[in-house]
């Protein structure tokens, strides 16, 4: 098996594995909601939403490092890493939107400190 067959399986086992997360992470996300809904002990779709975007963010990393690993071993031409580029500037910006909606802040700001929200709760 040449280097190019190793790195080339070595991305298809990253690609699935960013799949299998995404897949399995709905499917767990499902039935947790599932779960609560029939026992009525809670919320529903905001942790339903959370699981699941939480996976698919997982799952875009592996299949980010999957394209980065394939692109820059194997073949490193121009039209690849231009593509590469494209690739993750979509998957970085499907990222920051799931991370929005996850959290409700921008993976670059900073949490808020639990005693500053208890001060202004307090007022």
């Amino acid at each position: 098996m040449t280097f190019q067959q190793i790195i080339e399986l070595v991305g298809q086992i990253i690609d699935g594995a960013g799949v299998a997360v995404i897949v399995v992470g709905a499917i767990a996300a499902s039935a947790s909601a599932l779960r609560t809904a029939l026992r009525r002990s809670g919320p529903v779709y905001a942790p339903f939403r959370r699981f699941l975007g939480r996976s698919i963010l997982l799952g875009l990393e592996l299949l980010v490092a999957a394209d980065i690993i394939r692109t820059v071993a194997v073949a490193p031409t121009l039209d690849s890493v231009v593509v590469l580029g494209l690739i993750v500037l979509i998957r970085t910006f499907l990222s920051f939107s799931l991370e929005l909606e996850i959290t409700g802040r921008w993976p670059w700001q900073k949490r808020a400190d639990a005693s500053a929200e208890a001060d202004v709760d307090a007022e």
